[in-house]
């Protein structure tokens, strides 16, 4: 701040002054009007006028140097139009994804990239408002570019050279993925003593797969018709995302764990640790390769699969524990208590996991099988399969038509169809009835759930460790739902792999951020929150908060050391948070 003095023939006025940047420029604007020097003499008397006012603006100057800015006095003219095409309201919520973006040094591997390459763009402006927008703004390419400048820093690159970088990304993508491992060390626990691997795949808006390409039809999660390519991702113990890779969408899933893990083991210094996966991941190669050195399996295991000898035991009656307790049980007494209980006793019975163990030997290889049952998981899978008997009885009662069964687990494997009568006649029309035969068989492996490991350890452990894998589903819940990951409207190979890249630095920076707050919110609130932060700029004062201060947001500043939440953040105060997320 500084005095200015305008002096005409008979009169002096008295300004505060301070410097501000409008786009890029310097630019003097009046910061407060103290009045004429006969106006301050009837208010302060018979003073030195301009001695005061210079000791008025060293005063508030000190206060500044103090951070106890005095208050700010904007001025808006009613009959003033706002300047046409310039953006006055700004996203701030993306402040806390750029502390932890350069936490995870992920500005210094972007410099470490372009040493290497020979191009004219900013790799780091674009990566991280890909990611930034992945998170906030989650839209195509092209849209992404315009949204970014709903950030407070605008972005240094043009449309063209986002799929430029894309290919440079591609390139780089181990790179950046072991480094990003290696970086997050630094910044949070990782619990990479246990890695749960899961698929899951995105389709592409086209009607033909590609030739040559990773765009090919194959089993589609979310059952659409159209190609997809498939992902493959490791997190840690603690569901922070550790490695992923992008397949052809006809890939086997489980041709797709080793290779991903050899990468693991080869560039993430990792040698010791216990791979977690459902049924459909564990082949038996997977396993065999996973006893070796150090490393362990756990894999959930299909008991309707089992030998006829090995599936009569696991859901025989006898010899049933608790965790924590010698006492063997049989679940036929146990069921007859459960049915004639009141529901405090139910609610008791219901909170309990009974499990089963033995060690089994096939194809050269030894595993500990153990097999859980609960009547509350019980009671849930009856609940599900009666809705499913309920959709078949209408489907039979409203049409005949299109009933043919489509999925192991679709309700119209329920369905019986007879084309011949009780003589063995032809019928004239085919009769659809209940499959009561085959609703008593899957009856029978109710409430039961099998894991198989190499492990010999605690039964307990080794069933807490496997229920953690839904976390991992969570993880992909949140790509597609909340970053909308897909549809994917890329075509070129190289430039899909590195989309997917930034959807996982954003997964991986989004877990940080929820560790920072202490899993205390849901991934709605978290996302939902940082998306409404939005500040509205005062033109060389600063910027008003527009959005509501809650516990979220208070938590959010706390956690990360600096405030958005006053009534405005002058500009020296926002150059001081600026600088605070990009300090490693």
């Amino acid at each position: 701040m500084r005095l200015q003095i305008s002096r005409t023939k008979n009169a002096a006025s008295f300004y505060v002054v301070k410097t501000v940047y409008s786009n890029g420029k310097k630019i003097n604007k009046v910061h407060e009007k103290l009045g004429t020097e006969k106006d301050l003499k009837e208010k302060l008397g018979d003073i030195d006028i301009e001695k005061w006012a210079r000791d008025y603006v060293d005063q508030i100057n000190r206060l500044a140097a103090e951070n106890k800015e005095p208050d700010v006095i904007a001025k808006f003219s009613p009959s003033s139009i706002i300047a046409k095409n310039e953006n006055r309201l700004f996203n701030g919520g993306y402040l806390f994804l750029e502390r932890i973006y350069h936490e995870l040094g992920i500005h210094m591997i972007c410099k470490d990239i372009s040493q290497r390459y020979k191009f004219d763009f900013d790799l780091d402006s674009i990566l991280s408002r890909l990611v930034y927008s992945r998170i906030i703004y989650p839209s195509s390419k092209s849209a992404t570019f315009d949204l970014s400048k709903n950030f407070i820093e605008q972005p240094k690159f043009e449309l063209h050279q986002i799929f430029r970088a894309l290919d440079v990304l591609s390139k780089e993508n181990f790179f950046i993925q072991s480094s990003l491992y290696e970086n997050s060390l630094k910044v949070a626990n990782r619990n990479s003593k246990i890695l749960y691997y899961d698929c899951t795949n995105y389709f592409f808006e086209i009607e033909q797969e590609d030739v040559d390409g990773i765009r090919k039809y194959g089993v589609s999660k979310e059952h659409k018709p159209n190609p997809i390519v498939q992902m493959g991702l490791f997190m840690d113990g603690d569901g922070v995302p550790l490695a992923f890779n992008i397949n052809s969408g006809n890939t086997n899933e489980q041709k797709t764990l080793l290779p991903l893990e050899k990468k693991i083991l080869s560039d993430f210094n990792l040698s010791k640790f216990i791979v977690c996966t459902d049924a459909g991941l564990s082949s038996l190669d997977n396993r065999k390769f996973n006893v070796k050195n150090e490393r362990s399996f756990i894999t959930t295991q299909s008991i309707k699969k089992l030998k006829e000898h090995l599936k009569n035991w696991a859901i025989s009656n006898e010899g049933w524990r608790l965790p924590g307790n010698d006492k063997l049980y049989n679940l036929s007494e146990i069921s007859d208590i459960f049915d004639n209980a009141n529901e405090t006793q139910r609610e008791k019975i219901l909170s309990k996991t009974f499990y089963k163990e033995r060690w089994i030997k096939e194809n050269d290889l030894e595993q500990h099988l153990i097999v859980t049952f609960s009547f509350k998981y019980r009671d849930y899978q009856r609940t599900i399969r009666q809705s499913q008997i309920d959709r078949a009885l209408k489907a039979i009662s409203s049409s005949k038509s299109n009933l043919k069964k489509l999925r192991q687990n679709d309700y119209k494997r329920f369905i019986e169809r007879t084309t011949c009568t009780e003589d063995g006649e032809v019928a004239e029309k085919e009769i659809y009835s209940i499959d009561n035969e085959l609703i008593k068989k899957e009856e029978l492996f109710d409430g039961f759930y099998g894991v198989c490991t190499n492990l010999d350890g605690d039964p307990e452990d080794i069933i807490k460790i496997n229920h953690r894998r839904w976390v991992i589903e969570e993880c992909f819940r949140i790509m597609k739902s909340e970053f909308k990951a897909r549809p994917v409207f890329l075509s070129n190979e190289a430039r899909i792999e590195a989309h997917f890249l930034t959807c996982f630095m954003s997964l991986l920076i989004y877990r940080l951020l929820e560790k920072k707050l202490g899993e205390k919110y849901t991934c709605y609130e978290i996302i939902d929150g940082i998306r409404k932060m939005n500040l509205h700029e005062s033109k060389g004062n600063g910027y008003i908060p527009s959005y509501k201060r809650t516990d979220f947001t208070d938590d959010l500043h706390e956690a990360f050391g600096f405030r958005t939440d006053y009534e405005i953040v002058t500009l020296k105060q926002m150059k001081k948070i600026l600088k605070i997320t990009k300090n490693k």
